[in-house]
This record gives structure tokens, sequence and C-alpha cells, in this order.
């Protein structure tokens, strides 16, 4: 076949009706994204999801040989892609009466939505920016790998809310949103506990639902069980990253690891006490609910950690009540004007600080680390 090359002029053309295409799609898509929801994205509070910087430089000089077998064999997993056509709606993509849905359940949930899809969204512009900025092959494979899961969470509880008439603007998120500097240490501590806990939270609502399935209100649930598996694997890649380096998980550093462990597990547990009828709806009472994710946790934790948190002791649950009463009064003060709301603000941020003091003491449980991390979903 003779091919020749269209005339410079209809290259241009071209070129212009693809560009016209592309920001015809960039306006309808404006169109979705709610100044709402990118609003509530943009918080920046204790207790909504950040956006993290790290020293980059650290994280590239990683040497993954002392963790080489299992380090290969969870790229070449993840390389597999085994969700690549998970994140689609299907038939079972049930019709949800957003319309009909109870006010504070639907304020509650689409909360539920946003927070989920700026976590998942966070880790992806972390991640991206590792690939980017990165030369060593091991570790912008894996980042490259973890950037492309978040990537498909975000975009997919994105869709999810462009039912219910609101969505994230993950772009303007990416530009605005303000960002934490982490040490890289810090970056592994808080990622590896938001990824397996993560994966605890969303098999055990799994799990739930499918013993119970009257309380399904939306279909995005039915989801969670291979969503929550790639949770688990970026989980395993971090703890692979720690192994790498004894000295993260021992002498001072226990101390850091004892305190994300208390400041994770604590701020699920009051943000889970903000939404009442999300977990009324679908059937779960929010103490048992807490407990079950960290005692997942906790057990998974057990491959890299050598302490977990004492959850079963009675001071802990009444630490944790002190908190989230604590946070109540204090965002209740927010809403307050005048000399005295600044007092009462005053005086719950102390009880709260003084209440996470008390959780944080409470002496953690020691355990041997097992020599390989590696683990499976077995929830």
């Amino acid at each position: 076949m003779n091919m020749q090359a269209k005339p410079l002029h209809a290259r241009h053309t071209a070129d212009a009706t693809t560009a016209e295409e592309g920001l015809a799609i960039q306006e309808e898509q404006a169109k979705l994204d709610s100044h709402f929801a990118t609003d509530v994205a943009m918080q920046n509070t204790l207790l909504t999801p950040r956006f993290y910087t790290t020293d980059f430089d650290e994280m590239d000089a990683i040497d993954v040989t002392p963790v080489r077998r299992d380090w290969d064999e969870l790229i070449a997993e993840m390389d597999a892609d085994p969700n690549k056509g998970h994140f689609r709606k299907t038939e079972d993509w049930d019709h949800v009466d957003w319309e009909g849905m109870d006010p504070a359940l639907k304020k509650e949930f689409i909360d539920f939505l946003i927070s989920s899809c700026t976590a998942e969204f966070s880790g992806c512009v972390l991640y991206k920016e590792m690939k980017r900025r990165g030369g060593n092959p091991d570790i912008t494979k894996l980042f490259q790998l973890m950037a492309r899961d978040e990537a498909r969470h975000a975009g997919f509880i994105n869709d999810a809310l462009r039912e219910a008439g609101v969505a994230v603007n993950l772009g303007f998120l990416t530009q605005k949103k303000k960002y934490t500097y982490f040490r890289p240490k810090f970056i592994y501590y808080a990622t590896y506990l938001s990824e397996k806990i993560g994966y605890a939270r969303y098999i055990t609502i799994f799990r739930h639902l499918q013993a119970h399935p009257e309380h399904r209100f939306h279909p995005i649930f039915k989801w969670f069980e291979e969503w929550c598996n790639d949770e688990f694997r970026h989980g395993e890649a971090f703890a692979l990253l720690m192994k790498t380096d004894p000295k993260l998980t021992s002498g001072v550093n226990v101390w850091w690891i004892k305190f994300f462990l208390t400041a994770v597990y604590a701020t699920m547990y009051v943000r889970d006490h903000q939404r009442p009828e999300f977990h009324a709806a679908l059937g779960v009472d929010p103490d048992w609910y807490g407990h079950e994710v960290f005692t997942k946790t906790s057990e998974l934790s057990k491959q890299i950690f050598p302490i977990t948190l004492d959850i079963e002791s009675p001071a802990w649950s009444r630490g944790l009540k002190r908190l989230q009463k604590a946070n109540a009064d204090l965002a209740k003060a927010k809403a307050q004007t005048g000399p005295m709301a600044a007092l009462r603000r005053m005086a719950a941020s102390t009880r709260a600080a003084a209440a996470f003091a008390r959780l944080y003491v409470i002496p953690a449980k020691r355990h041997n680390v097992p020599a390989s991390t590696r683990l499976e979903p077995a929830y």
C-alpha cells in the first residue's frame, strides 16, 4: 500500500480538532467537578487526608538487595495487574436512588466518598512524584505501579460521586492543596499503616455485607474485596522497604512506630464516630467495627513492627471515648463565635491532646518480627 504523508495544512487541522475535542472534554468534566466536593477535599485538619512530599533522593537511594527475592515476586504480581479490569461498572452496579436517600445518610456517605477519594489520590500524587524524580529502577517501578492503582481507585470513587451530582476536581487538588513534608521514614510508617488499615477496613465491610446483603445500600461495596487486595500489596511493598534497613524498626524508632500506630487508630475511631447514620445504614456498630479493624491491622503489622498496641486494655477504649468526646466538643465550639467560644475551643483541644497522650503511654505489646515479611490476604 502506498502510504503518503498528509499535507501539512491537513495535519494542522487534525491537531486543532484534537485540541478542541480535548478542551471540550475538559470543560464538560469541569461541570461535573463540584466546588463543594473539592472544597471538602481541600481541607487540612487532623482528621482529613493530606498530601505529602518527602526527600525523594533518600528514597531513590534504597537498595532492595536484602529483600530481593520477595521484592521481585511482589513486583511481578503487581506488574501482572490482577485488577486491570476490575474498576468498571458492570451489571452488578445497581441503580442508586440518591434523591430518595435519607438526607443525613446521603451527607455522611458523600463525606465518606470524598474523604476516600482524597486519600486514594494523595497516594497517587506522592507515588507519581517519586516515579518522576527517581532514577533507581526498583523504586521507580514500584511507585509507577502503585500510582496506577491509586489513580484507578480515586477515579472509580469520583465516578460514584458524579452519580450524586458532585465530584472532586483532582487536577485542582494536585495544584492547590497544601503539601505536608514528612521524612522518608515517617512516610514509610504512615503509608504502610494507611494501606494495611485500608485493607482491614474494606475487607471488614465486605465480609459483613456478604453476610448481611440487606444493608448494602450502594453498589460500590461489591467492589471492595479485590480493591482491598491492592491496598494489601501496597502495604507489603512498604514492609519490604522498611525491611531493607533494620534501624527503621528498632531503637528510638520504635517510639515513632508507636506514635503512628496510635495516631492512625485514633484518627480512624474519631472520624468513624462522626458518621453515625452511615454506620447505622451498614448495620455496623462503630465501636465493634473499630475493634475489628484494629485487631486485623495489629495482626498484619506484626510482619514488620516489633510492637502492637494493647487494644484490649480498658484504658484504650476509655481513652478513645475521651478523645472522641473532646473532638465533638471542639467541633461545636468551632461553630460558635465570641470569647467564650474561643475558651471552649482551647479547653476541648487541651482535653483532646491529653486523651491522645494517655493513649500513647499505654504499654505496648512486644513480639519477635519474622525473618520473612511476606503475607497474603487471609481475611
